[in-house]
């Protein structure tokens, strides 16, 4: 797989990940820890994103 396929499919995940979380934090029954997984799930996938886009240049 070539970096940009790699990045592209990483920007969707984290994409994806954020459609989650906001749907998540506007039901309330879902749990708050649950949410909180996500969004360091979501975290991790944009510093990958960033530093891959670094090591590119």
């Amino acid at each position: 797989m070539s970096l940009s396929s790699h990045l592209t499919e990483l920007k969707k995940k984290h994409e994806h990940l954020s459609m989650e979380v906001e749907q998540a934090q506007r039901s309330p029954s879902t749990d708050g820890l649950q949410i909180a997984a996500m969004k360091k799930q979501k975290l991790k996938l944009k510093e990958e994103i960033e530093r891959l886009t670094a090591e590119a240049v």
